[in-house]
């Protein structure tokens, strides 16, 4: 299921409390990085919370550590791929097409945005 989304695409979440409540359901982000193995997905600007680290010295003596707010993962059904065109949450879908490379004809599978049959 994570295969259709890849790192750097643009997603919207798509489930959750809104954000007027405190969520974050209709924000837009691009996805940092994909665990496939979880099938979860890090999205930039959207579920931080906050990691206690401990102190410690750098090797030039600065102190490092203390509160910070990090982007933790979330699953990979509640966000949904942004249509480029229309900048809104869409399905994804592939098709076959084939590449001619050094002369050499190859079948590959392509992503694409599937349209949308809301009529917002």
């Amino acid at each position: 299921m994570a295969n259709k989304i890849k790192k750097g695409d643009l997603v919207e979440v798509i489930s959750g409390p809104t954000q007027e409540r405190g969520g974050y359901r209709g924000k837009q982000g691009r996805v940092i990085e994909v665990l496939t193995e979880t099938d979860r997905v890090v999205v930039e600007g959207v579920n931080f919370v906050t990691k206690h680290t401990r102190v410690g010295q750098s090797e030039r003596g600065t102190k490092e550590g203390g509160i910070e707010t990090v982007e933790a993962p979330i699953h990979v059904s509640n966000v949904a791929v942004v249509d480029p065109e229309t900048k809104k949450p869409t399905r994804v879908g592939f098709r076959v097409e084939e590449v001619e490379k050094n002369g050499v004809k190859k079948t590959v599978r392509v992503r694409y945005a599937k349209k949308s049959g809301k009529a917002l």
